[in-house]
C-alpha cells in the first residue's frame, strides 16, 4: 500500500468525491482507494478498525 491511500466512503457520492479530491491533492502521485465503510459504521467502527495491526502471538 505504499503507493496508495485508503479512504473510507459512506455512500454519499458528492461528499466522498470531495474528500477523495482533497486527499489526491494532499498525496500527489498516490492512488486514492475508496473503501465502502457503511456496514462498519453501523457496527460502531470504520476503516481504522479493520486495518489495525495485531501482534504476532
Amino acid at each position: 500500500m505504499n503507493g496508495a491511500v485508503l479512504m473510507p466512503t459512506y455512500g454519499q457520492p458528492e461528499n466522498d468525491s470531495k474528500a477523495m479530491a482533497v486527499l489526491a491533492e494532499a498525496f500527489p502521485g498516490r492512488e486514492i482507494v475508496g473503501v465502502d465503510c457503511q456496514v462498519l459504521i453501523r457496527q460502531h467502527g470504520s476503516l481504522h478498525c479493520i486495518t489495525m495491526q495485531y501482534p504476532k502471538l
